[in-house]
């Protein structure tokens, strides 16, 4: 499993508990390691405490990053942990991501498979290895099927293979489905003149839906910036609408806007290029994203936890 490593690979690793979890990690790590390249692990809590022990005295030459934190959000996992440690170090990085896990919620599953899709565009050509777990005990068989879909290859016990289901492409366009508000949605419509009072608008209505401070305030940034991206390239106007969901303030901006890069707020712009950070602000504040798009609409949506 830890041959040479051509440019780009994007494995996952199915496993059962964790003897067959550290037997595929472990020897990835090392390998690189030894070889000389630098190596994060971005896993769950438990699953991280696993790995530093079985690393021992090479656990300090491993970056440990806990996923339930780091990637509470999939849409932040790119740009804040993924792209943020292999930015930081030009030649063969090694990387352990595990963004899907059994406590993952329904609402959160599509934006994850959309994420483990989208590494495959945002690491094309580099020398570099990001290796996704998956717990086959605990995930169900659409969750794995999903895997084979997202990853160019498997390794799993009884070695490893070429996956013929690959189709990040047709992933992206199975996860993005419209997404429709509840009827009790604030709705709001606005344009340049409304544009100003929406982040206030925001700020009270999360207030009296439990919304505390400082995440107030970052859920009103959020609907600032996304309000804003809709003045500048989604037509000049757009719908806001608000509404509460099972412990979280929800909102949605819709416009007339086209995404045309698919890694749009993912991947951070070039230093020198004025604008373009706003749903890359969005991602590293909200809870969740959910982006919907065709020829013509554009809808984002951004949870934060009460």
């Amino acid at each position: 499993m830890v041959d040479a490593l051509r440019p780009f690979r994007h494995p996952a690793l199915f496993y059962r508990g964790d003897s067959e979890y550290l037997d595929g990690v472990i020897p990835f790590l090392l390998d690189g390691l030894d070889r000389g390249e630098p190596a994060a692990v971005a896993v769950p809590g438990p699953n991280l405490l696993l790995i530093e022990k079985a690393l021992e005295d090479r656990a300090p030459e491993v970056r440990l990053i806990d996923m339930h934190r780091a990637g509470r959000n999939p849409g932040a996992i790119l740009p804040s942990v993924l792209l943020a440690f292999a930015g930081e170090h030009p030649g063969p990085v090694r990387i352990v991501g595990e963004p899907i896990w059994a406590g993952r919620s329904d609402v959160e599953y599509p934006a994850c498979v959309q994420h483990e899709a989208l590494i495959n565009d945002a690491f094309a050509g580099r020398d570099l290895a990001v290796l996704c777990p998956y717990d086959i005990a605990a995930l169900p068989p659409g969750v794995l099927a999903d895997a084979e879909r997202t990853h160019p290859e498997v390794w799993g016990p009884a070695g490893s293979f070429d996956s013929a289901r690959f189709d990040p492409d047709g992933v992206r366009a199975d996860f993005t489905r419209p997404l429709d508000p509840p009827a009790t949605a604030v709705e709001r419509g606005f344009d340049l003149g409304q544009l100003a009072s929406l982040r206030g608008f925001a700020e009270i209505w999360a207030a009296r839906h439990g919304l505390r401070r400082p995440r107030r305030d970052d859920f009103a940034l959020a609907v600032a910036e996304l309000t804003t991206n809709s003045i500048l390239y989604g037509g000049g106007e757009g719908v806001l609408r608000l509404w509460a969901e099972d412990g979280q303030v929800v909102g949605e901006v819709t416009d007339t806007g086209t995404i045309t890069h698919p890694l749009a707020g993912r991947v951070p712009p070039d230093a020198t290029t004025l604008g373009g950070r706003g749903l890359l602000l969005v991602n590293r504040l909200a809870d969740l994203v959910r982006t919907y798009w065709v020829p013509g609409r554009t809808t984002t949506r951004a949870y934060f936890h009460c």
